[in-house]
């Protein structure tokens, strides 16, 4: 008996301890990655600005050679809508939609239905460092509430892992290109 009373405040403490931790864990969070492209800043924007080109480097696109994806609007322009079904729960449900462009930013709203519903953000950001290289950043802005924000400790290392493989595949794409 003594033995599943310390099992039993143990587990309590280690619950009151991680709403503690999640106390002081940020809710929101950013996630950038970074690439250097081997192209020309227009040439590298003219392909990421282009939502229909994710079904070449996306790992999230590719994980369901299944997955049923939408287009709306036109491509590459504000207002441009892809939305996705899949029932391969790592792609979900979802839709992310072009909310505002500029000649080196592109930002999205991204909208989560399964498996988890949830509404984040995220950007592209292509920059010159000179004639023939670009500086191609992707960046994702998360929110989870307390006590969830603590899992974000876990997410963001998984989401930066599938960021940093989407650009070293259109980095692959675009370099691969005469």
């Amino acid at each position: 008996m003594k033995a599943l009373k310390f099992i039993g405040i143990g587990i309590v403490g280690i619950i009151a301890l991680l709403l503690i931790i999640a106390m002081i864990v940020p809710k929101d969070y950013t996630i950038s990655v970074s690439t250097t492209v081997n192209k020309p800043q227009a040439v590298v924007f003219d392909y990421v600005k282009m939502i229909k080109n994710q079904e070449h480097y996306s790992v999230w696109v590719m994980k369901d050679p299944n997955v049923k994806i939408e287009y709306t609007g036109i491509d590459g322009t504000v207002g441009a809508k892809s939305s996705w079904v899949s029932l391969d729960d790592n792609v979900g449900v979802g839709s992310q939609q072009i909310t505002k462009m500029t000649d080196s930013r592109i930002d999205v709203d991204i909208h989560f239905e399964k498996p988890m519903k949830g509404d984040d953000s995220g950007a592209t950001i292509v920059e010159a460092i000179s004639d023939n290289k670009t500086k191609l950043t992707s960046e994702f802005y998360g929110h989870a509430d307390y006590p969830m924000n603590l899992m974000s400790l876990v997410f963001t290392g998984f989401i930066k892992k599938d960021i940093a493989q989407n650009l070293a595949n259109a980095k692959k794409n675009l370099e691969s290109q005469p």
